[in-house]
């Protein structure tokens, strides 16, 4: 009886009463502290312009959310999801706004869709311009957040109408961020798993792929969530290296980006997992500019927490997939320059166009209102201001 239990003793003492926690998955260059907010330097010879003002005393419009944007045939598109009720409600409409002087001055308020069956909801989404067609592709839902999916839209520019290609995919996707060509010649297009598809409190990544150049046929790619995840709302964005596709998602139980890759352009995933750098729990864009920088606009620094502030960009040198700078796009504070400030202020929801030598950020300013009542804005970034020591 002695000798038995010397051994279970034993045992035991050599068994961790908890599984270990995987390592966080290096994204950030750890060899370089992850400065705090008022230590991150700020960039120069930014433009700053307002695409859509907050200005419900006038319009009647109180959500505003989701910019995104793209350069085409000389004109830049600035979209957004609109509401005059309550976010996630059947009131929503997918809008947009075109601008012929880069930014500087903006037409009207237009239509993508409003939705033109009973409790059906067109929100926010992307844009892209390929083979002289402008495409978007817009999240949509019925009721309140119920059968998610996204719509394909495309752009007869003789009478500035859009064509309805109608749903293209399913299973509670939700597009986050602007397609990306693949090697093989498909789209690829980071995204949500929204609504009843998703597990309770984990609504994983999820990426579409397209069939070649037919942009109403997409296939649906739900990306898996680590074990350890029990809180995800996995609003993505993507970068394509040859084969290797790295997927940054938001967490809802922490504040770092989770990350997943995959190495056959999209098809399978490893886990969504914790990596080592701090982001918000907010949509992230990333992507690739043409000096081979990797960027993650976002809200990144040591000591954010939850706070939607200051706009960050995190950059890489060129041809790496580690980022190892921080620089801060805006503060809260904003004097004297186009967009709203004050002291303590939402600036989120990003997404970010390579045009001409510069980097077209789009966001959400919350002008320190509560909730998604925002205005949209934009900053204009030369690529020269970017550059990682």
């Amino acid at each position: 009886m002695q000798l038995l239990t010397l051994v279970v003793a034993t045992l035991l003492a050599l068994t961790p009463l908890h599984a270990e926690e995987p390592a966080p998955y290096p994204i950030w260059d750890d060899s370089r502290p992850l400065p705090a907010a008022a230590d991150i330097p700020e960039l120069k010879n930014v433009r700053f312009e307002v695409i859509k003002k907050w200005d419900k005393p006038h319009d009647g419009y109180t959500f505003l959310h989701g910019v995104g944007l793209c350069c085409h045939k000389g004109k830049l598109y600035a979209s957004f999801g609109h509401n005059k009720g309550k976010e996630n409600t059947v009131g929503e409409e997918a809008q947009y706004r075109v601008s012929s002087d880069d930014g500087r001055t903006w037409s009207d308020l237009k239509l993508i869709d409003a939705g033109d069956e009973d409790n059906l909801a067109v929100s926010h989404g992307v844009f892209l311009s390929h083979l002289g067609q402008l495409w978007a592709f817009q999240g949509a839902y019925y009721n309140r957040m119920q059968k998610i999916h996204t719509r394909a839209y495309s752009l007869d520019e003789k009478t500035g109408t859009w064509k309805k290609h109608g749903k293209v995919i399913d299973h509670g996707f939700w597009p986050m961020n602007q397609p990306v060509q693949l090697q093989n010649g498909n789209w690829i297009m980071p995204g949500l798993t929204g609504g009843p598809y998703a597990h309770d409190r984990v609504f994983p990544a999820a990426v579409a792929i397209s069939h070649g150049d037919d942009l109403t046929d997409w296939d649906y790619v739900q990306i898996p969530a680590a074990k350890d995840i029990t809180r995800m709302w996995g609003e993505s964005a993507l970068w394509v290296d040859g084969k290797r596709v790295f997927n940054l998602a938001r967490y809802g139980g922490g504040t770092h980006a989770l990350l997943a890759i995959s190495e056959d352009q999209g098809q399978t995933w490893s886990p969504s997992r914790v990596s080592n750098l701090r982001m918000v729990p907010s949509k992230p864009a990333t992507g690739i500019l043409s000096t081979g920088q990797r960027y993650l606009v976002s809200n990144t620094a040591q000591d954010r927490g939850g706070q939607r502030s200051p706009l960050t960009i995190a950059v890489s040198r060129p041809g790496e997939n580690v980022f190892s700078k921080i620089f801060v796009i805006r503060r809260s504070l904003h004097p004297n320059l186009p967009g709203e400030s004050a002291k303590r202020l939402s600036l989120s929801y990003p997404c970010a166009v390579e045009h001409n030598g510069h980097l077209y950020v789009g966001y959400s300013n919350n002008g320190g209102r509560r909730g998604n009542l925002n205005s949209a804005e934009l900053a204009v970034i030369p690529l020269k201001e970017l550059r990682a020591d």
